[in-house]
């Protein structure tokens, strides 16, 4: 005689299993995406760009061919930093432009204040790095020669130029004290002298 498998009782299972259900609904931990709990700033109203007189532009240019041209006039690496400086310190501005240390030529078809003054660079994708980086340093070193000159002329205690000063100041080995000295100095200088030198994107042809 066959022997009977015993019945197993479904309906106990069943509660088994929806206690296994509600066990894991209770413990299980679902993560979700979180971010960073920051309020935005309000959106601004677009303002036009303000109107750059042509006088206020000084416009270089290196040409696939390597040549520098300054003002649309051929011109040597050695004179660029002597006409970028012409330009930046003419003090050709009246009024609330007029510069009282610019001590330039004060013509009127050229710069009204070093704040006003941008230059310019440009060049060509045939260009030479050394050559665009040679005339890129020139005009930077044509905004820290009259920097030099005006921190002299302002603080001859520190014994310093302002490229100096400069130098110190960025030291990490400079000590607290000297750098909290130093930084209101230079930011005077900065703000004499601000260096608005706009870097074109280079003609395709």
């Amino acid at each position: 005689m066959a022997r009977k498998s015993p019945e197993v009782n479904a309906g106990s299972m069943a509660d088994i299993a929806f206690l296994l259900l509600i066990f894991f609904l209770v413990t299980t931990t679902i993560e979700t995406d979180s971010g960073i709990n920051r309020k935005l700033p309000p959106m601004e109203d677009i303002i036009d760009p303000p109107i750059i007189k042509e006088r206020n532009i000084f416009t270089v240019v290196v040409n696939k061919n390597n040549m520098i041209l300054v003002e649309e006039k051929l011109m040597d690496l050695s004179d660029v930093r002597k006409a970028a400086v012409k330009f930046l310190d003419n003090g050709g501005g009246l009024g609330e432009e007029a510069c009282d240390y610019c001590k330039g030529e004060r013509d009127r078809s050229s710069s009204d204040n070093p704040d006003k003054a941008i230059i310019s660079l440009k060049n060509d994708r045939e260009t030479d790095y050394k050559v665009y980086i040679s005339v890129q340093n020139e005009l930077v070193a044509a905004y820290n020669e009259l920097r030099d000159r005006e921190f002299i002329d302002l603080y001859p205690n520190e014994r310093m130029s302002f490229v100096q000063a400069y130098k110190k100041y960025s030291d990490p080995r400079t000590s607290v004290r000297v750098k909290t000295a130093l930084k209101p100095k230079i930011d005077v200088l900065k703000k004499m002298y601000p260096q608005k030198l706009s870097e074109a994107e280079p003609n395709k042809r």
